[in-house]
């Protein structure tokens, strides 16, 4: 939920306990209530092309423990779409990393969802829940810092940041956008989108409660559209001769 939104409940709250509390007041209260407000314009959705996902991953010195760590993180977050926190409190047994490959992850409202894996991240996660010695059947937290508490929010942000940083060496063009964790969520969704899948299934795979929050990935899909009817060239079209200025067909007709 944005700030925005947490704030305007937080208003609504406030004056439904005022009025239920002190009913002289309620008047008062519900004309507040009844105050339409503001409704401020979207943001613009950042995202990372494939080639800047994958100047991203080769970013890691996967050679560390710390690079294993990160590479599996974020191979995993691009892989999914999750959201920080569902990385975050992943569990090594809501990994299968045996076919069919897939995670189960616990969205909001402890509403669980099971996404596919790609071999190749299923692979990664192998082997690096093989160097911690994870057994996949635990509770453990699988993302750990290195104090070995689980991982945060901030500390998954501050991976993201240090990786976008060495990324910006070969692809300059990263350091134009604003990127953030949530970035790779959208990220993922607009690579399905670029795939060719439905809003409908982006919407179950990132486990949206609304089909109205997939729905803003449509505007994305619309100016791709755009962007590849640019660039069709146009078929010309042939000059065409007057029939009354053709002598072929006055010599025909004046041979009649």
């Amino acid at each position: 939920m944005s700030t925005r939104n947490v704030r305007l409940s937080a208003i609504h709250a406030f004056f439904h306990f005022v009025a239920s509390r002190n009913p002289e007041h309620m008047e008062l209260a519900q004309r507040v209530l009844g105050i339409p407000f503001k409704r401020a314009g979207q943001r613009a959705i950042h995202y990372l092309e494939y080639e800047e996902i994958d100047a991203v991953l080769k970013a890691v010195n996967r050679g560390t423990a710390q690079g294993s760590r990160d590479y599996a993180l974020l191979a995993t977050t691009f892989n999914t779409g999750a959201r920080v926190q569902e990385i975050a409190d992943l569990r090594a047994c809501d990994l299968q990393l045996t076919k069919p490959f897939q995670v189960r992850l616990s969205g909001k409202g402890r509403k669980e969802r099971y996404c596919p894996l790609w071999p190749q991240t299923a692979m990664v996660l192998k082997m690096f829940c093989d160097q911690r010695n994870l057994d996949l059947r635990s509770e453990n937290r699988v993302f750990l810092n290195h104090r070995r508490q689980p991982l945060t929010h901030f500390g998954i942000r501050h991976i993201l940041a240090r990786c976008l940083a060495v990324a910006c060496g070969d692809v300059p063009n990263l350091c134009k956008k604003r990127l953030h964790p949530h970035s790779v969520r959208h990220s993922t969704a607009v690579a399905l989108l670029k795939s060719g899948v439905d809003l409908s299934t982006i919407s179950h795979l990132l486990g949206h409660a609304s089909p109205t929050t997939t729905n803003r990935y449509a505007k994305v899909d619309l100016e791709m559209k755009r962007q590849a009817i640019a660039k069709v060239k146009r078929v010309p079209r042939k000059a065409r001769t007057p029939w009354s200025k053709d002598r072929t067909i006055l010599d025909w007709l004046e041979s009649l």
